[in-house]
């Protein structure tokens, strides 16, 4: 994991000052990084009887595809508001300074399908429990939540109580 930590580079001060911003974007030019990560996460998947893979905004929806496609899954993004061109379901959800909101589909889940939800990184998990709470209001059954970043001071895991959550790697 320590070789896939050495391809991510951190960008300090960014977007604002005091913040150390974790770029994956050299992890996944890497072919044999990305390779790994997607391997990753198939091996852990692959038996799991997800039915779909739920992707967040945006980098969610680079890690999602190929992971859907690899254990015979659906992908579903789930979006910033005003993205999404057919009727869907909104949840506003509080950040630490204001407020966001997604949206999914309103025919995107099926009840009781077990769904995956994957995104980058999780810092404070304010926009994971957010896909999270939409996925259950919607009657889903969340296998886990994946991320290929999970930054641990910031606790963001505490936010997800309840769910089982899977990081590959951790800062």
């Amino acid at each position: 994991m320590e070789e896939l930590k050495k391809k991510i580079r951190e960008v300090p001060d960014f977007p604002k000052p005091g913040i150390l911003f974790y770029d994956v974007t050299t992890l996944l030019k890497d072919k044999d990084g990305l390779r790994q990560i997607i391997e990753i996460l198939t091996r852990r998947y692959q038996s799991s009887g997800i039915t779909k893979v739920l992707g967040i905004e945006s980098r969610g929806f680079i890690l999602g595809p190929p992971l859907a496609y690899n254990i015979g899954a659906g992908f579903v993004p789930v979006r910033k508001p005003g993205k999404l061109p057919a009727q869907t379901f909104r949840l506003s959800y509080d950040l630490e300074y204001g407020t966001d909101a997604l949206e999914i589909h309103t025919d995107a889940i099926d009840p009781g399908e077990r769904v995956l939800i994957v995104d980058d990184l999780i810092a404070t998990g304010g926009t994971a429990a957010a896909a999270a709470m939409m996925a259950t209001r919607m009657e889903a059954d969340i296998v886990e939540l994946a991320f290929l970043i999970e930054l641990d001071f910031l606790q963001g895991r505490s936010k997800l109580d309840g769910y089982n959550v899977f990081s590959i790697l951790r800062y």
